[in-house]
């Protein structure tokens, strides 16, 4: 794995932030999902004072999204007139001003939306359940050939569910946006025990400590099944639901997508041929 800071190292970076504000690191050839995991597991341990959270597929895309859902109006801050764009403490500043804002926003009583509320509202077919199910099994082929890390000052957050603030996504009309997104993450932390720490194009990432037990698996799966496919006969019917709580029981981590089209963001008709 090659790795370097966007800030503070020796060498000028070889890659742009882009609309990650608080970008740390950058990582090439990380190889798996596990391997990923414990570079975040070993910026933890080194640095309480943070939290970090990563992208996952299509950085490109991640970014260009990410920049238009920070401009949601529930979101979004202005910034002064007189900002200096080439001042880094400037910046930084209004980089911390905006966390803040977005933090303060998915709180908000007339925003926050509910685990309910999002249920069914994605577009989905049989075969963006078996997206999910592939997804699960082989989450490294998620991984993009580049990943960014960025480090989020542990203060400003209540929680690892609100570091959606330092990367919302879920921009075009289809997708879940950065509330219903919200939602999700916090259901899952709440009720399963998962931790957020990815955010993709089309795909977020969860972790657990350990493994959940086939009750809790079945359970999780069951909750999933009402999140994708509420008002679905065969979306709910789909016989890949049974084969991903198998194997949710023998992995910490969960993949979810949150984008219209997971069989294509994934390539799966693409493998099909």
């Amino acid at each position: 794995m090659k790795s370097g800071l966007f800030q503070g190292g020796p060498e000028v970076p070889p890659f742009r932030q882009g609309n990650f504000s608080f970008a740390h690191e950058w990582l090439e050839q990380v190889g798996t999902l596990d391997a990923l995991l414990a570079r975040l597991d070993a910026l933890r341990g080194a640095d309480d004072a943070h939290r970090y959270l990563c992208t996952l597929d299509d950085i490109g895309q991640c970014s260009y999204t990410c920049g238009h859902a920070g401009q949601d109006d529930r979101l979004y801050l202005d910034t002064p007139e007189d900002e200096d764009w080439d001042d880094a403490a400037q910046m930084q500043a209004g980089a911390l001003a905006m966390l803040q804002h977005r933090v303060r926003q998915l709180a908000q009583p007339g925003l926050v939306q509910s685990w309910g509320q999002v249920c069914g509202s994605l577009a989905v077919a049989c075969d963006d359940v078996d997206a999910l199910l592939a997804a699960n099994c082989e989450p490294d082929r998620l991984l993009d050939e580049v990943i960014y890390v960025q480090r989020v000052p542990a203060a400003l957050l209540p929680g690892d569910d609100a570091l959606i603030a330092a990367a919302p996504n879920g921009y075009f009309s289809a997708d879940w946006d950065t509330f219903q997104n919200h939602a999700i993450i916090c259901h899952l932390a709440a009720h399963y025990g998962y931790r957020f720490f990815a955010m993709g194009a089309a795909w977020m990432g969860f972790e657990r400590g350990t493994p959940p037990d086939v009750a809790l698996a079945e359970r999780l799966v069951q909750d999933l099944r009402e999140l994708y496919g509420k008002g679905r006969n065969e979306v709910q019917g789909h016989a890949a639901w049974a084969q991903l709580a198998s194997l949710l029981s023998s992995r910490r981590t969960l993949v979810l997508g949150y984008a219209e089209n997971l069989a294509e963001s994934l390539e799966l008709e693409q493998d099909a041929e």
